[in-house]
């Protein structure tokens, strides 16, 4: 038989305490009918003890609010709603303060504005001591497309909800250490929630060149990668304004510094964008190829095999040039110049009717079957390197290829190669 013994309004919601007669418990429960919050099983001991206890704690808790922010937060986290930035970091402290086993967070750069670009670190130590390996993921390089944003966030509750009981994925933790940024462009995002005249705005808040009124910048068209070349503009009022120079903006700098220190250890890039249902690989000028072409595509397809399973939905695999449109000045082609062997861009649901408007409601099958494909690649990329005892390396050095790139850029816009 069940007793409400007393309840209390807590963060909007009524908390009462519960006792079960028959089975000799209490629990600390919604008054909706949630699942328990606390549940502890009286001896005899705690008999007479046990509605002190509990009205303790609730008085604690009505003064401090300290306890239902500590019982798995990001649990009762709503997945499946867009968040705009503040909740975004809050709930990036939550992990990591909630999961100190496997979690860190580092600011790593400042945008235009002066925000945090803050990334969570998962990883487990490795118990042989080997050294460990590196896969980048980032979102939210381009404002409007909530969806990546929201996929970052899906991930990471995904690898912290799952790796104690997955035995792959916690000695893929214990070999790899995964660095998640969900929303680079914070600016920009930011920017998209005051109102619904900017919701679909795109680059970053950077002030414009003198003589010109548009702000911002294309922040995926300002890598060190064959910038400037194709599929951008100079026109500082368009979307696809590519900056002054390479690594103009502090956002673009702030990953290529960062990942440029890792090059070495790092396996895999993934840039997650929106929308149009591709999963997009090196490079973005027609005339350059990666050297590991073919094994690109391969895992491509294989990844965008895994995710039509879950929801039916077709993502095509290519280049840029072969699917969607020539660009340079990309993260993905930046990644794989400088010497990452395996580099992608997912752009996720859907192939036009919303667009960077996805609604809600779908942000739960695109999550799903984006994580697929994202573990069907890592999952590759560490079996490559872990167990075939082949870890994959760039054709040629990170420094050489920037040089190479510089060449190129002279010899695709004036057809002398230096």
């Amino acid at each position: 038989m069940l007793n409400r013994l007393r309840c209390t309004s807590l963060l909007s919601k009524v908390i009462c305490l519960e006792r079960n007669s028959a089975t000799g418990t209490a629990a600390l429960v919604s008054a909706a009918g949630a699942d328990s919050i606390v549940r502890v099983r009286k001896n005899k001991k705690m008999e007479k003890s046990t509605i002190g206890f509990f009205v303790l704690v609730l008085t604690i808790v009505q003064a401090s609010n300290s306890l239902v922010e500590g019982l798995e937060s990001t649990q009762i986290y709503d997945y499946t709603k867009y968040h705009p930035m503040d909740e975004i970091y809050k709930w990036m402290e939550d992990v990591e303060r909630e999961n100190p086993e496997l979690v860190s967070s580092a600011v790593y750069g400042r945008t235009f504005e002066g925000k945090n670009i803050t990334l969570l670190k998962f990883g487990l130590q490795n118990p042989e001591g080997k050294e460990k390996k590196v896969i980048w993921m980032d979102c939210g390089i381009h404002a409007r497309e909530w969806i990546a944003p929201a996929f970052c966030q899906w991930f990471v509750k995904e690898i912290v909800t799952s790796y104690k009981t997955n035995k792959k994925l916690e000695q893929m933790l214990q070999n790899l250490d995964v660095y998640v940024t969900p929303v680079i462009n914070v600016d920009g995002y930011m920017y998209t929630w005051v109102n619904t005249n900017t919701r679909i705005w795109r680059k970053s808040r950077s002030t414009p060149p003198s003589g010109n009124s548009c702000l911002g910048v294309d922040l995926n068209r300002n890598f060190n990668a064959n910038w400037g070349t194709v599929g951008v503009s100079f026109d500082s009022c368009a979307n696809t304004y590519c900056g002054k120079e390479a690594g103009s903006e502090p956002e673009a700098t702030a990953v290529m510094d960062f990942v440029g220190k890792m090059v070495k250890k790092t396996l895999c890039f993934l840039t997650i964008h929106s929308a149009g249902q591709l999963i997009l690989l090196p490079y973005g000028h027609p005339q350059i190829s990666a050297p590991n072409y073919d094994e690109l595509v391969s895992v491509g397809k294989a990844a965008a095999a895994e995710m039509k399973k879950l929801h039916g939905m077709g993502y095509t695999v290519g280049t840029s040039p072969q699917i969607l449109y020539p660009n340079s000045g990309s993260s993905r082609d930046w990644a794989r110049l400088v010497g990452i062997p395996f580099s992608y861009t997912f752009e996720l649901r859907d192939k036009g009717e919303f667009s960077h408007l996805l609604p809600e409601d779908q942000i739960k099958p695109a999550c799903e079957e984006a994580y697929a494909g994202a573990l069907s690649i890592i999952t590759y990329v560490h079996d490559k390197a872990f167990n075939s005892g082949a870890i994959p390396s760039a054709a040629v050095s990170g420094v050489a290829m920037v040089i190479l790139s510089s060449f190129m850029v002279v010899f695709l816009t004036t057809g002398v190669l230096l």
